[in-house]
């Protein structure tokens, strides 16, 4: 496994690293996700991302569980806040009540004493930046956070951010979490230009395209898959197309020419760009784990990212997102 920095801080993050919606405590059951946490580990993976929100806290609760066995130091733990966590109105958004209490939450249910990384899951039109980013930075200044970042914003949001941070002394951002895939480049634009200008990290979602781009979709739909349950298929629709499906069927042989697994050069694809700090996986098994961490390290030839380019370019018109959905990260 090999590791980056993410952004312009000294934190070290493994090149995969394993997330938790729609596995963890949900889609996996508390004995065998510890197993997965676990291996994710042995296989060199430091960095684990989960939000208040996944499986109504029970991923946080799962993951804390399995972390409890390893060294707290040598593991790197995310989450998030943003969406509702009660009718309470006050509880959602980034007020700094919110956000007070989200990590208050978090912290119990991950049975730690603080968290590396906690993110804003969306951004927030309703409170002001200044009293968002007033917020972290009392909480990393207090201990209970070594740092923030945000997922899902705009160049121009983080940008905001960051110079709100310096204009009061507090603590910028240091990490973004985007959907980043060979279906999905469109941060390829604005937002990696403007974070590598700032020295923001990326901890991209989704690199597999919801689990389409490892190849087991392209013949249909196996029934006992992801895509064939009503709720936690629901965000691959627009990945199941033919066309899509049939380019896809096409980066087997690119995958085969580079030696590698179809996951893994999806994957290695992803990493060949330095502001991509690690990658966020969903797994449901050890096999899973093992190709994704073969991804590390590789350097794809020219020739293969040509390829790559010609058979995924960047969409004109890309499928928009639903800032509604609460599930969107990760992979």
């Amino acid at each position: 496994m090999r590791y980056r920095g993410l952004g312009d801080s000294g934190l070290q993050v493994s090149e995969i690293s394993l997330g938790s919606w729609l596995t963890l405590g949900s889609g996996v059951d508390r004995a065998a996700s510890r197993a997965l946490v676990l291996e994710a580990f042995e296989l060199g993976i430091n960095l684990f991302d989960t939000a208040d929100v996944y499986a109504e806290g029970e991923a946080e609760r799962v993951l804390g569980s399995a972390l409890a066995e390893l060294p707290r130091e040598r593991v790197v733990v995310a989450s998030k806040c943003f969406f509702p966590s009660a009718e309470n109105p006050d509880a959602r958004g980034l007020s700094r009540k919110h956000v007070m209490e989200s990590v208050a939450g978090s912290l119990r249910r991950l049975g730690t004493d603080y968290i590396d990384l906690y993110q804003c899951h969306r951004a927030d039109p309703g409170t002001p930046i200044e009293e968002t980013v007033d917020a972290f930075s009392d909480l990393i200044r207090q201990g209970r956070l070594r740092h923030w970042g945000v997922s899902l914003w705009s160049a121009a949001q983080i940008e905001e951010a960051c110079q709100v941070a310096e204009a009061r002394q507090g603590y910028a951002p240091i990490s973004n979490q985007p959907q980043y895939s060979l279906l999905r480049r469109e941060i390829e634009a604005e937002i990696l230009p403007a974070c590598r200008r700032l020295g923001v990290g990326q901890l991209a979602w989704s690199p597999l395209a919801q689990g389409v781009l490892s190849g087991k979709y392209a013949a249909g739909v196996p029934a006992n898959s992801r895509a064939a349950d009503a709720f936690r298929g629901q965000f691959m629709r627009d990945f199941l197309g033919d066309e899509t499906r049939a380019r896809v069927e096409e980066l087997r042989a690119v995958a085969a020419d580079a030696q590698l697994g179809v996951a893994a050069l999806a994957l290695a694809w992803c990493l060949r760009d330095p502001g991509i700090s690690s990658l966020i996986v969903g797994a449901t098994r050890s096999e899973q784990l093992v190709e994704n961490v073969s991804a590390s390290g590789q350097q794809l030839p020219e020739e293969i990212l040509g390829r790559l380019d010609a058979l995924f370019p960047i969409a004109a018109d890309p499928t928009p997102e639903s800032p509604a959905q609460p599930g969107l990260d990760d992979g």
